[in-house]
């Protein structure tokens, strides 16, 4: 892989300011939120991640949605994500969102819930039940996995919807809140829990949670009504994947036509927002990448132009915006109708600098991808560069993550 040269964008609407909820940007980028698993093993965030967001909003105005985050234990157990569920989360937060803030810069927090896309033998291991909105494996693996783990998958029950929303993600909530976060994103994305309470794949309930569109996205819509008094509608966002057909989510091939699915719920947020609780932004993922896969062209099935006709607020778009370099045509055309940002992630791993980078014309360097989730700084903050000695490789490789404030 090679650098990506483009054009200069200082010149374009990309370096117009934004309003996003009460907050003006001062361009319209974002770090698209990128899980990392740099946590520490309690899942309180560690001096790793905080050097990674301070670092990435040096440009002043910017926006950063962190990595996805777990909301409650039960909302998933891979090893390396941070939570938000308990006062030491709160406090590594808060120190995160105090050095962002003080880059004069913003920061989303993404509430993360795996549902049936977590691992079945982990969730044993310390206690909790394999859940989802319907006892549907994703895939085979999932199913034996379960078999052998001696945790099948189950419903989860009404009240433990109820549960969730009134307790767990409140609890996540208000310590987002505490923690400073300028907004708090629901992960709805990827094939995760909230995303299979909208599919009719992964969704057979037949309560009031499942069956037609209204009730498959009653969940989401229920979560957000309890948290715009908690929150604040102008801090509250969600993350969409109409297109996407990994981890067991059909796409196009459902019984349901994602623009069914996804024209409804976005005329009830629009609903909500002519009622005076506008969300803070949408966030879509582009059809041009399917999960971490970058699709061709003729193999990309749908088309997000229905989400502006709908939805009136602010739309944040991520998804391989670096395909038609080095003229930018993309972005410079999305951030014309004056309320969109697009998103980089893999790019941003590799370039903490990018907004600068775009505004200047500068080079991007490549990403490597074998490195994104390591255990320790090599591939994170140290970004590789041609001709880095043995010893600063090593020396990476022996920062691991510890508590916020310790000695590296």
């Amino acid at each position: 892989m090679s650098e990506i040269n483009f054009t200069p964008l200082k010149n374009t609407k990309v370096f117009q300011p934004i309003q996003v909820g009460k907050n003006l940007l001062s361009n319209r980028i974002f770090y698209a939120p990128s899980t990392r698993t740099r946590a520490l093993d309690d899942r309180t965030p560690s001096n790793l991640q905080l050097r990674n967001y301070d670092e990435r909003t040096k440009y002043a105005g910017s926006l950063v949605v962190t990595e996805a985050t777990f909301s409650f234990p039960q909302a998933g157990t891979m090893a390396g994500v941070p939570g938000i569920y308990t006062p030491e989360h709160t406090k590594g937060w808060k120190k995160i969102v105090d050095k962002v803030h003080e880059n004069n810069s913003f920061i989303a927090i993404q509430l993360w819930n795996l549902g049936r896309l977590d691992n079945p033998k982990d969730l044993k291991a310390v206690g909790l039940p394999y859940l989802a909105p319907s006892a549907i494996y994703p895939d085979k693996d999932a199913r034996e996995e379960a078999e052998a783990a001696n945790n099948p998958i189950r419903a989860l029950t009404e009240e433990e919807i109820h549960n969730q929303i009134y307790v767990e993600y409140t609890t996540a909530a208000k310590n987002a809140v505490e923690a400073g976060f300028d907004y708090l994103e629901l992960h709805d994305a990827h094939g995760y829990l909230l995303h299979q309470f909208l599919e009719d794949t992964s969704n057979q309930r037949t309560d009031k949670y499942g069956g037609s569109v209204e009730n498959r996205a009653r969940f989401v819509l229920e979560l957000i009504d309890h948290l715009i008094p908690i929150v604040g509608a102008d801090k509250l966002a969600i993350r969409l994947s109409p297109w996407v057909t990994i981890k067991g989510m059909p796409g196009i091939h459902g019984d349901t036509h994602p623009l069914t699915t996804y024209s409804y719920l976005l005329h009830e947020l629009e609903k909500r927002a002519k009622a005076g609780n506008r969300l803070a932004y949408i966030s879509i993922v582009e059809p041009r990448v399917n999960g971490s896969t970058t699709l061709e062209t003729k193999d990309q099935t749908g088309d997000n132009g229905f989400v502006e006709d709908i939805w009136k607020g602010t739309i944040l778009k991520a998804g391989n915006y670096t395909y038609d370099a080095p003229k930018f045509n993309s972005v410079i055309k999305d951030v014309e109708n004056d309320r969109t940002l697009v998103g980089f992630s893999r790019y941003y791993v590799s370039n903490p600098d990018l907004v600068q980078r775009l505004k200047d014309g500068t080079p991007l360097k490549p990403y490597d991808r074998s490195l994104f989730y390591r255990k320790d700084d090599w591939g994170y903050n140290t970004y590789p560069y041609e001709g880095q000695t043995e010893e600063e490789i090593e020396a990476a490789k022996n920062r691991k993550p510890k508590p916020i404030g310790a000695k590296a």
